[in-house]
């Protein structure tokens, strides 16, 4: 009868129909059959609960790891055998969830006014007569994990009720909580009572009307010592880590919940003004956290606290950009981000980070394994790596951000970027289809690639870092030297964090493709615009070096250096290298040039001489690398403007590219007229009246040879295929953003992001004439 009285209440209350009876009726209905024993102990020890079959036991708070648990198959025929109607078990979770439906419908302005009167007076009676809560409280020690949880629901849906209608914090919960809390690891609930604590927590954070600032602070106030005190017990006092290697004990449970805790408290001290200790002890106690992650515990917690770390480090950047200055509003952030970037940067001084083994196995949809064939960048857990990438880069962001002289953090800084850079040779492994990684600031982009919102997040403070050593550099001294500025210069490099090499190697992932850039721009997922308006400041003043690195790329994926550093044989104007005087001559170089040349892909020159030595069109390059590399020749076809639908065809085969070139005479032959040259690797056959450039033979573990035509030494004009790709990816995006911004499509002013770009494309004339 009761079971099919709440069905009805249930429907009524889901349509928003108006309770007709009287309140005590449908407290009635509600209130929990649990029967308390004479005594009323408060610890709940004689509590009669029903069990998952129906029947009544007593809890006690004792070790029950000899107790008999019911299988999923004995509750199921236990179930099969009993008319629902009668079973306790099913009664009981209908009404714990009518309690939280109701709770979250009285707190509905959707409903009528009456409807939530009535909805209140219930709960009162709840509360005051049924003694609900304390009831409550005993069902989280439960054998049945649903009906715990439950109860966990409702109890926190109550508590948030009276905190937000009568301003008052529910005492019998407030005194659970401290006893359960402070007498940890003695008290076997601590997992229940995190959850009903992070459970308030979060409703008062999605709430959009009630002053959160007032309720947190009454709800976190009375917990405030008790909170920091179980921190301290949980994570170092009664620390083992033999007990947390399964993820499935009590203990791992607790320490899971802890973790869920950590982060809404971590979420909510941005609504106070100034924060409690139990909002701050993460960050003034990092080194607890960072001595659990580097033990033996199980994997899947080390995950949790990496993840949380990472939300600390993003917590400034993030609020940041809601509200401003959060270091202006609340000076006690600036002492917190201090305390947690000097613990991490110390630990990382001391190799913390290779202490740190990373699963070898991602988790996958539907199973543990990757699919065949998938590539798994080295079989690393990427978002763990990631995580922890980012926790350093922000702590020397904010460590570097903060200090006064160059000496004061160059040390520390070279030490920890250091330690990274190893951290990610060793957990990232390069595929057999990529190229192996070979500068120090290629690691930020194949890092961070498939997460967006890390990958500027990580950009931005490798960004910030250099403009500190910069600005503090001129700082102290006023002019420069060239050999303080080329020091200066390698150690960015071979520190991984030159901004120009950076943002070059991130366009030649996605392909110099500015659609990619302006997804970024328009998202609000990313930090994009706020590094891109960075950068492009830098850049502005900082032209020249952008220049070099391009050129430098130019030489990566060319032979161009090596082949121009030979003394051609004496010709008048050119002349023409044949393969064996190629080879000869690349045996000459030193072993460096020869290890760049190993390292070069197999990338082929081919030059051509200009009338009047002027740069030519875009439709006519000076100078084509041909690689084996179908990618490589698909950009490098968009350099080309065909005019015609001949070669137009040749653009869809990936392994040939078409460029029209001027008279080149070959050695003391007749001259030959090559109006068309093409790149072949399909058909080597015919070398009558084409020019064809083959592929270079290895010729050794260090060795390269190829068949080139080229200029002498003093006509040939410097290779511009980076810069060019680079500055077109901009100028394009410049288009794009004004094309929007005329048509009020884009989603923000982005009058001086313009203004900048234009100047970069005033710039990029200089280089790449038109």
């Amino acid at each position: 009868m009761k079971i099919s009285l709440l069905q009805q209440m249930y429907k009524d209350v889901l349509v928003g129909i108006p309770l007709a009876k009287e309140s005590h009726h449908y407290t009635s209905l509600l209130n929990l059959c649990i029967e308390q024993s004479p005594e009323k102990d408060e610890s709940c020890n004689w509590m009669h609960l029903p069990s998952t079959n129906g029947g009544i036991r007593s809890h006690q708070d004792t070790d029950m790891s000899d107790a008999v648990v019911p299988t999923t198959d004995d509750i199921s025929n236990s179930f099969a055998n009993m008319n629902s109607s009668f079973c306790p078990r099913e009664v009981m979770l209908l009404q714990l969830t009518l309690i939280k439906v109701m709770v979250a419908k009285a707190e509905s302005q959707e409903i009528e006014f009456n409807t939530r009167q009535k909805y209140c007076e219930i709960f009162v009676l709840l509360l005051k007569e049924a003694k609900i809560d304390s009831k409550l409280i005993c069902l989280l020690g439960s054998y049945d994990p649903l009906l715990s949880h439950m109860a966990s629901k409702s109890l926190a849906s109550l508590v948030y009720f009276q905190l937000k209608e009568e301003n008052a914090l529910n005492v019998t919960w407030l005194t659970f909580s401290l006893k359960t809390l402070s007498g940890f690891p003695g008290n076997t609930q601590v997992a229940e009572c995190l959850w009903t604590l992070t459970t308030i927590i979060k409703d008062i954070l999605k709430d959009k009307v009630l002053p959160k600032a007032g309720i947190l602070k009454k709800l976190l106030a009375p917990l405030d010592a008790v909170l920091e005190g179980f921190y301290n017990s949980i994570l170092f006092h009664h620390f083992d880590s033999h007990r947390y290697t399964s993820p499935y004990s009590e203990a791992a449970n607790n320490l899971i919940s802890f973790v869920d805790l950590l982060e809404a408290l971590l979420a909510s001290r941005i609504e106070l003004e100034q924060p409690l200790r139990c909002q701050r002890v993460l960050f003034l106690k990092v080194s607890y956290v960072l001595n659990l992650i580097s033990s033996s515990i199980h994997y899947l917690i080390k995950k949790l606290f990496i993840m949380l770390l990472k939300k600390c480090v993003l917590y400034k950047s993030r609020e940041d950009a809601k509200s401003g200055s959060l270091f202006l509003r609340n000076p006690s952030l600036y002492e917190d981000m201090g305390a947690l970037s000097n613990g991490v940067l110390q630990v990382v001084n001391l190799t913390w980070l290779n202490q740190i083994p990373l699963s070898e196995k991602a988790s996958y949809f539907g199973g543990s394994e990757a699919a065949p064939g998938g590539d798994t960048q080295g079989s690393s857990d990427q978002p763990v790596l990631r995580a922890l990438s980012l926790v350093v880069l922000k702590a020397l962001e904010f460590k570097c951000q903060n200090s006064a002289t160059e000496a004061e953090i160059k040390g520390e800084f070279q030490s920890s970027m250091a330690q990274l850079l190893i951290f990610w040779r060793s957990h990232l492994k390069s595929s057999p289809q990529s190229h192996p990684v070979v500068h120090p600031c290629e690691w930020l982009s194949l890092i961070f690639i498939e997460q967006d919102d890390d990958m500027w997040e990580a950009a931005k403070a490798v960004l910030l870092i250099y403009l500190k050593f910069d600005r503090l550099r001129h700082d102290a001294a006023d002019n420069l030297s060239q050999k303080e500025e080329e020091t200066w210069n390698f150690l960015t490099h071979a520190s991984g964090c030159n901004p120009h090499c950076i943002f070059l190697f991130f366009l030649e992932k996605i392909a110099f493709d500015s659609s990619v850039l302006l997804d970024f721009l328009i998202s609000s997922e990313t930090c994009f615009l706020e590094y891109l308006v960075m950068y492009l400041k830098l850049l502005r003043k900082d032209w020249h070096q952008f220049v070099d690195v391009c050129n430098h790329f130019d030489t990566k994926h060319s032979t161009f250096k090596s082949i121009s550093s030979v003394q051609p044989p004496p010709q008048e104007k050119q002349s023409c290298m044949t393969d064996e005087s190629l080879q000869n001559a690349c045996r000459e170089q030193e072993p460096q040039t020869l290890i760049s040349l190993a390292s070069s892909h197999n990338y082929l020159v081919f030059t051509t001489e200009q009338r009047d030595n002027e740069v030519s069109e875009s439709n006519q390059s000076n100078s084509l690398i041909c690689t084996d590399s179908t990618s490589l020749l698909g950009s490098l076809q968009s350099l080309v403007n065909y005019d015609s639908s001949d070669d137009s065809e040749l653009e869809s085969d990936g392994k040939e590219c078409l460029v029209n070139t001027k008279q080149v005479p070959l050695n003391d032959e007749s001259e030959m007229r090559i109006r068309e040259t093409r790149f072949s690797y399909a058909d080597n056959k015919r070398n009558t009246l084409k020019s064809e450039v083959l592929p270079l033979k290895q010729m050794g573990s260090n060795t390269s040879s190829c068949v080139t035509c080229m200029l002498s030494s003093d006509n040939i004009i410097p290779l511009r295929i980076t810069i060019y790709k680079s500055t077109k990816c901009l100028e394009e995006l410049q288009k794009a953003i004004s094309r929007l911004q005329r048509r009020n499509l884009f989603p923000y002013n982005p009058s001086a992001l313009l203004k900048l770009l234009s100047h970069v494309e005033k710039m990029s004339k200089n280089v790449n004439p038109q």
